[in-house]
């Protein structure tokens, strides 16, 4: 971790002319004591840097002195800080690192790395069963690099009825979502999102993106994910669950279920999402030792039906 503070210092050095260790100590999180020896061991290890006292003083590089690091072309400095972002598979630490070293990229660059931190989300569970894919579409990287780029794109797109259709969009993020991958981004219609795989043709237009004020790619897909789910398991059944029962519930119905209050013979209101009442129905009956479920009363109905025909069966 010092080795990259102390290359973020450089940086911060070469962005800004001049620093105090108050300003290092601000941008890297750090301690005033401790950005002083971080500004000291570059002057021991040979960087020509040289500190001044006194009211506008601080610490400057000699002779306006450039480290090579500034050399970093416009690509190689996305593909540094992909590694800082959310689908990133890096420690924590390690990203900790790359995000403090965003702060000290020389311009042009900077806005692109902030950029490509945040240009993806990956979210592992899958829509139902599946093992994830490991093939990336076709137009993956080409709409990655607009989101970082920040331009708009022409979209060409195949929806699930197979009606082709193009349009121009302000791309904001991809995610990751199971084994298929998400274009989330803006157009004259709101908000919408589109299926990589089903994308057609992605032509940047060169037009910059009217990115929506306090936009955040994780909140926005979590909202979408959960409007997603409630389509799929449209059908909510309400039961009542003894209270040692609720961890066995979770389990067996994950993010489907919300918990409320207890009742007064100290149960507790459970709603459960499902596809409908038969896929309801069979989950719930074998959760009868913990719950009773109260409405709505076709799930009811066929709860009774398996009853009896378990009772034909094994009674």
């Amino acid at each position: 971790m010092r080795t990259d503070r102390l290359v973020a210092v450089l940086l911060l050095l070469q962005r800004r002319g001049q620093v105090t260790a108050a300003e290092v100590a601000r941008e890297l999180e750090v301690s005033e004591r401790t950005a002083r020896r971080d500004l000291d061991a570059l002057a021991v290890a040979g960087v020509p840097l040289y500190s001044t006292q006194g009211r506008g003083g601080g610490w400057r590089l000699v002779g306006g002195a450039r480290t090579d690091l500034s050399g970093l072309t416009e690509g190689e400095a996305r593909a540094l800080f992909l590694v800082a972002g959310p689908a990133s598979v890096a420690t924590p630490a390690v990203k900790t690192a790359l995000r403090k070293l965003v702060h000290a990229l020389p311009e042009p660059f900077r806005d692109q790395a902030e950029a490509a931190a945040s240009s993806v989300v990956v979210d592992p569970r899958g829509w139902g069963a599946g093992r994830a894919g490991r093939t990336p579409p076709h137009f993956l990287t080409a709409l990655q690099d607009a989101v970082i780029r920040g331009v708009q794109v022409r979209l060409g797109y195949v929806d699930r009825d197979h009606a082709a259709t193009e349009r121009t969009v302000h791309p904001l993020g991809v995610v990751a979502k199971g084994e298929s991958w998400y274009l989330v981004c803006q157009t004259d219609a709101g908000r919408r999102t589109f299926r990589v795989d089903r994308v057609t043709s992605a032509e940047p237009t060169g037009d910059p993106v009217h990115r929506p004020a306090g936009f955040d790619l994780a909140e926005s897909w979590r909202e979408i994910a959960d409007e997603v789910d409630r389509r799929r398991t449209p059908l909510e059944a309400r039961a009542l669950c003894v209270p040692h029962g609720v961890g066995v519930l979770r389990l067996a119905f994950g993010g489907r279920l919300e918990v409320g209050g207890s009742t007064s013979d100290g149960r507790v209101e459970l709603v459960v999402r499902g596809h409908d009442e038969h896929v309801l129905a069979g989950e719930f009956a074998g959760l009868l030792e913990w719950v009773e479920v109260t409405g709505p009363r076709e799930v009811r109905d066929r709860l009774a039906s398996i009853g009896k025909a378990l009772v034909r069966r094994y009674g």
